[in-house]
């Protein structure tokens, strides 16, 4: 029987992960010990998307962590708090917040509907801030407190910054909070970071919104965020905090050379963001 895993003890907050990346990042940290707690809004299944809150903490469970599910909008508060005090009941505590959840709508201002808009900034901003928010009083208890956002580095160059605005502030609006709460939560010893993919990720919102099956065979599998992710959940964070990182570099960092098992071709695709 394997012994107690890096991440053994630890409790992971994550809003999303009924599928994509989040669901990745919970099973990698599930497979290293951690206690798993999921805030999503998919508590059956859709016909258009793969998975529910429920199938997720499964997964999490079959590959060794614990796991909670909770059923709820990360952009309500009283859903928000539940499932911090229902995560604080189960497992004792919390030490890792992960933002994850967020709208794609890759379209210019013309053709954006307000609607889109509003949803965007509502999850990616509201969101953001209210899980993070309503987990510190947790996180300044913990040892090893980390928040980690999957966000962009601000990349502010014009092809960027024209190409869909209200989604691209949506975005940088969660690394600059992130960004703020580093600063804000130093003397707490509290790290906080973002994460993006230097390449585009197999998921359902790139193959409905962001090219289709030609996108997909160029997009690299999404344990490839997870692996950095959890690489970035192990360091202290008192040294690790106040960076936007690209899943490529933390990687690397850790000794990984060989990124062909993560898919993409010999043609990968860059993420939105990342210049070559």
């Amino acid at each position: 029987m394997a012994g107690p895993g890096p991440l053994t003890g630890r409790t992971l907050l994550m809003s999303g992960g009924s599928r994509g990346i989040g669901l990745a990042i919970g099973v990698a940290a599930g497979r290293l010990g951690a206690n798993v707690a999921l805030l999503a809004k998919t508590g059956t299944p859709d016909p258009r998307l793969p998975g529910t809150v429920h199938t997720a903490a499964a997964e999490i469970e079959a590959a060794g962590g614990k796991a909670l599910a909770v059923v709820g909008d990360v952009r309500d508060e009283a859903d928000v708090q539940r499932a911090v005090d229902e995560t604080v009941a189960r497992f004792g505590g919390i030490d890792f917040c992960v933002n994850n959840a967020s709208a794609l709508a890759p379209l210019k201002t013309e053709e954006l509907p307000l609607k889109r808009f509003d949803l965007m900034q509502q999850i990616q901003l509201r969101g953001t801030f209210l899980l993070t928010r309503t987990a510190l009083p947790h996180l300044r208890r913990s040892t090893h407190a980390h928040i980690l956002s999957l966000s962009p580095p601000v990349n502010l160059a014009p092809h960027w910054m024209g190409l869909h605005p209200a989604y691209t502030m949506a975005k940088y609006g969660m690394t600059l909070l992130t960004l703020g709460w580093a600063a804000e939560l130093a003397e707490a010893g509290i790290g906080a970071n973002t994460l993006w993919p230097r390449t585009l990720i197999a998921t359902a919102a790139v193959k409905n919104l962001l090219g289709g099956d030609a996108s997909m065979e160029r997009a690299r599998s999404p344990d490839i965020m997870a692996d950095a992710a959890v690489a970035l959940l192990q360091r202290p964070p008192r040294e690790c905090t106040g960076q936007t990182f690209i899943d490529e570099d933390v990687l690397r960092a850790a000794g990984v050379t060989d990124f062909s098992r993560y898919g993409g071709g010999p043609d990968v695709a860059l993420d939105l963001y990342v210049d070559a």
